[in-house]
């Protein structure tokens, strides 16, 4: 007892020392506030880009720079924040002018995408989530957050959070696929990594959750479109990752560029003050995206840029990103009593106290440090982190006969195909800082792991995107020479991302007559995949003997890659997103609704169904293979009726009954049959990665709680039904054992 009330007064005391620090920001604030004109506050309120040389992310001193007229701007309290500026000695320099230099002394904030490393390169965000590794994607963001802010950034643009269902959007590789449960523990965790747990640290950074909202369920997967979905499936697909990442204690939230419900994002109140501050609590800023606060005019939301400026401020937009309407239409609304101040001061207040959190009021220089720079940038342990992380990205998709791992003794290997020796693509697109000079390529990574009297050949056969076939000979005649062919194919960086939408998910260009051509000469070809969304790939997965996705995996994507096909590394991916056999399929995801014809196989049947291929995906969510077998028992649990207010525990057990170590994420998935309204066939409720030598087993807990259970019923209350539920457990969302129970009232 005596110890229980310590920690109770610990508690306590903690508690009120965390208030009195935060009511001294609060009076810090107001007293910052008092002393400010209207255009001063509105300076805070608007961030522009540095002159960022994107082209030449090597030459990294010399490639980030400002204006004479920025300058000028920050000493006129303009500018409150920058976006692309980095290095410790522009940001050091920048930040001395508004130290110094302005009326206000109020520092600024830099900016800057790092997505996916910022010097040393990661996988995209959606490779990485295919680890369905927690820790090892926390600390992807950790060692990014160290080198950026050891470069005099505060901030970064990520993580993007948009649930994605249709791979011809290009922004699908920034994010974890097409599950919001899974999405919310991916975004929480990146949170964590960025922010660490004191934001006042030199090497912890603002996390920024975007796009909010839905950006993902864009028509048509063209990027920048109209999101036409229904309230329910806004609250139960599109919104739970992003109120995650707030959970987790994100300070800064972006809007999007769609409409939903005829609003945009920008200017859509119910989002950014309804939803966002006064459901979710959430009391740090909202910036725009690029632009989008002028474009609410292209929309047919605003008349003009005045009427832009004052839909966006009172929606709930703190920060203007580079369309320069509050600074040009800001003043005038406020002076002429069309707007009141108390909106400017309003959002300043929360630019303001991020700008507190991060330190910068009680030193603005605290992220200048050129000597933690030198050391931090490509740290060596930073670059083998890299490397881990890039293999558990991997996902073995086929393997016939074995043919994978190959022995590092094989007599010949044909290294073929436009991406087998490419140094920039393996980067992916949002690379940061990422250094194309600094990458190993698939080519160079076979040769650094194969036994030295092996013979390794190399033809690049063709282009990426290009109808050219003049170099299928040599690399057909390289072939033959060979005892196995290893085809490195797929997408350029710059064919998924921002604006990056394709209307095919075909192989580009004459790829896939190349595989064919490699085929014909009857040696065993592997294929290795690079690109950063599914890809319709049904010709090579009924022709290849075996198939590694790879995405984009980063600066050791070479050596990762090695890893795997070697067997260093038994590969343990999953897949977050479902693979279609073709575009017609799209949109395509395995937590979809059931129909009240459901497919069926009888071609005379008026079913859910195609004529001309089956309704199955090509590889269902959560699918991935091992160089090791797993066998799953039939799961068990602990009581087959509980109450709406109680828990379950279902337990399986799993054993390796292959011949080699290996990871398995076991998977869980739940399906309320019936309910006041409809349900998902299947949604994933939790997940286990566990480590089993061969013979090994292993019981595999998991417990079910209400909140597992709950849902938005016939009057969008959430809470748990009575009724009956099915229990899935198994390695993908289709292969699966079930159990059954009831929740009565």
């Amino acid at each position: 007892m005596k110890y229980f009330m310590l920690a109770i007064l610990c508690w306590v005391t903690f508690l009120l020392a965390a208030d009195k620090k935060s009511s001294a920001t609060e009076q810090k604030i107001d007293s910052i506030l008092a002393t400010m004109t209207i255009e001063e506050k509105i300076g805070q309120m608007t961030q522009t880009t540095g002159q960022w040389n994107w082209h030449d992310p090597a030459n990294y001193t010399s490639n980030s720079a400002a204006s004479d007229g920025q300058r000028i701007a920050i000493r006129e309290g303009r500018i409150g924040s920058f976006l692309n500026v980095y290095g410790s000695t522009i940001t050091r320099e920048l930040q001395t002018i508004a130290v110094t230099q302005s009326r206000t002394k109020i520092p600024l904030i830099f900016g800057f995408d790092v997505i996916h490393g910022f010097r040393t390169t990661f996988p995209i965000p959606l490779a990485e989530a295919c680890s369905w590794d927690l820790d090892a994607i926390e600390q992807s963001a950790r060692i990014a957050a160290r080198e950026a802010t050891a470069a005099g950034l505060h901030w970064t643009f990520a993580p993007m959070v948009d649930i994605a269902r249709d791979p011809r959007w290009g922004r699908i590789m920034e994010g974890a696929g097409e599950d919001p449960f899974y999405g919310s523990l991916v975004a929480a965790s990146r949170v964590k990594g960025f922010q660490g747990n004191d934001l006042s640290s030199n090497n912890t950074m603002a996390s920024c959750i975007k796009h909010f909202a839905a950006y993902g369920g864009a028509e048509g997967g063209r990027d920048y479109n109209t999101v036409d979905i229904s309230h329910r499936t806004l609250l139960e697909t599109y919104l739970p990752p992003y109120k995650a990442g707030i959970n987790a204690g994100a300070v800064t939230v972006m809007t999007s560029f769609n409409e939903i419900n005829g609003i945009p994002s920008t200017g859509n109140k119910n989002l950014l003050t309804d939803i966002l501050r006064n459901e979710w609590k959430f009391d740090g800023f909202v910036v725009s995206d690029w632009g989008a606060v002028g474009e609410l005019r292209t929309h047919g939301f605003a008349s003009s840029e005045s009427q832009a400026a004052k839909k966006a401020l009172l929606a709930g937009t703190d920060m203007d990103m580079e369309s320069f309407i509050y600074e040009h239409q800001l003043s005038a609304l406020v002076k002429s009593g069309e707007v009141n101040e108390q909106y400017l001061d309003q959002s300043v207040r929360r630019i303001l106290r991020v700008k507190y959190l991060l330190g910068l009021f009680d030193d603005p220089f605290r992220y200048c440090d050129s000597v933690r720079e030198k050391n931090e940038l490509l740290n060596p342990n930073n670059v083998i982190a890299a490397r881990e992380i890039a293999k558990k990205s991997i996902v073995l998709l086929k393997n016939e006969k074995n043919l994978l791992p190959l022995s590092k003794k094989i007599k010949s290997i044909a290294v073929v195909g436009p991406l087998a020796d490419d140094k920039a693509n393996p980067l992916g697109f949002w690379n940061a800082l990422g250094d194309p000079t600094k990458v190993t390529t698939v080519l160079e990574g076979i040769r650094k792991t194969v036994s030295s009297s092996t013979k390794i050949i190399y033809a690049k056969g063709c282009e990426i995107d290009s109808l050219d076939t003049s170099g299928f000979k040599k690399a057909v005649e390289t072939a033959k020479r060979s005892d196995v062919v290893i085809a490195v194919v797929g997408e350029s960086a710059v064919m998924s991302g921002e604006s990056k939408c394709r209307s095919s998910l075909n192989l580009p260009g004459v790829q896939e007559e190349f595989i064919k051509a490699l085929l014909s000469t009857g040696k065993p070809v592997i294929v290795v995949l690079m690109n950063g969304r599914p890809l319709t790939i049904e010709y090579i997965d009924s022709h290849v003997p075996a198939i590694l996705e790879t995405w984009f995996l980063g600066m050791e994507a070479g050596n990762a890659i090695a890893d795997v096909l070697f067997g260093d590394y038994n590969p343990s991916g999953k897949l977050v997103t479902t693979f279609p056999r073709t575009v017609g399929q799209i949109p395509i995801h395995y937590n979809h609704k059931n129909s009240g014809r459901p497919s069926n196989p009888d071609p005379k049947s008026y079913s859910v169904r195609y004529l001309d291929l089956p309704i199955t995906p090509l590889y269902p969510f959560g699918y991935g293979l091992s160089y090791t077998q797993f066998t799953y028992g039939k799961p068990s649990l602990n009581s087959h009726s509980i109450t709406t207010t109680d828990s379950i525990m279902v337990s399986v057990d799993v054993k390796n009954s292959g011949s080699r170590a290996g990871e398995e994420v076991v998977q869980l998935y739940i399906r309320d049959e019936f309910g006041s309204v409809t349900r998902p066939v299947k949604e994933l409720k939790g997940f286990k990665k566990i480590f089993l030598n061969p013979d090994e087993t292993k019981r595999v807990d998991f417990i079910v709680t209400p909140e597992l259970l709950s849902m938005y019923d016939i009057d969008m209350h959430y809470g748990v039904e009575s009724g009956t539920f099915k229990v899935y457990v198994g390695t993908n969302s289709s292969d699966v054992q079930e159990a059954s129970f009831e929740v009565v009232e």
